[in-house]
């Protein structure tokens, strides 16, 4: 009787993570592909503004920091792809002041991170210095 409690839950986790894995490939956004022509700024804790008019090809943001010349985009992997941890040399440390860089797409908060954010022609993104 125990074993067969073991099984059934084992079969529903396998089950859970299987409908989570196919609503987010059926629902995440699909990479733009080809050359496009986007806009990254930065605003670190001063609110000092630095604006990079950047032509890519990249598909998703974190691959568009190395078509930014000069921008610096040190990051760190976590569960949820990765986490910027610095922008042109300014650490944003959660642990020691709830600061952490944060993304908007078009003048939007994002909603996804930066190894997951899609690349389109035109697009505006900020990285954004955050107290939380």
């Amino acid at each position: 009787m125990k074993n067969k409690k073991i099984f059934l839950s084992l079969i529903a986790v396998v089950a859970v993570v299987s409908v989570l894995i196919f609503a987010y490939k059926t629902y995440a956004p699909a990479a733009a592909q080809g050359s496009k022509n986007i806009t990254i700024e930065v605003i670190n804790s001063a609110q000092e503004s630095t604006v990079y008019n950047v032509s890519t090809e990249a598909e998703y943001l974190e691959e568009a920091f190395a078509d930014a010349e000069g921008l610096v985009v040190e990051s760190v992997e976590g569960q949820y792809g990765i986490m910027m941890k610095a922008v042109n040399g300014e650490e944003a440390v959660w642990e020691v002041n709830n600061a952490y860089w944060s993304i908007t797409v078009n003048g939007e908060y994002g909603m996804y991170g930066a190894s997951e954010q899609v690349v389109n022609d035109g697009d505006v993104f900020q990285l954004v210095y955050t107290i939380g």
